[in-house]
């Protein structure tokens, strides 16, 4: 324990007595050093617990592949469905009765070298338009 000792009257006459005050300076570095052991020892200490988990077996993969269309746009502008050739108005419809048949069919798409540009543009709106999501263009 620490004493202190007023020098001078404060008025309410403590002159020349001794007063004890508790020093926190040890208790803090008391503290400090705990603080320190269980911030090191706290890591050591925590262990994993295995577990073993039930596990729910992956899907089956889809073994049905979905139907496939070819849809070609010759020089001419004109549009070869499964080899069937068909004006724009025959093509929607076409393609409109295969999307409702198979919502997932996929139509390969093949451009001939001297098509126009509006022609293959035209096929993939009519094929979109009319819910046919997958195109794959050959």
């Amino acid at each position: 324990m620490a004493t202190s000792m007023f020098a001078g009257d404060s008025g309410r006459g403590t002159q020349g007595r001794t007063m004890a005050e508790m020093n926190i300076t040890p208790l803090v570095d008391v503290m400090l050093v705990l603080l320190i052991i269980f911030m090191v020892a706290a890591p050591m200490v925590t262990r994993s617990i295995d577990l073993r988990l039930p596990q729910t077996p992956p899907p089956e993969p889809q073994s049905i592949k979905p139907p496939h269309l070819s849809l070609g746009v010759r020089g001419s502008g004109q549009f070869v469905l499964d080899g069937v050739v068909l004006s724009e108005r025959a093509l929607a419809s076409a393609l409109g009765e295969a999307a409702r048949a198979a919502p997932n069919t996929v139509v390969d798409l093949s451009v001939s070298g001297d098509a126009d540009y509006q022609a293959f543009t035209t096929a993939l709106t009519v094929a979109r338009n009319n819910g046919i999501s997958n195109i794959a263009m050959q």
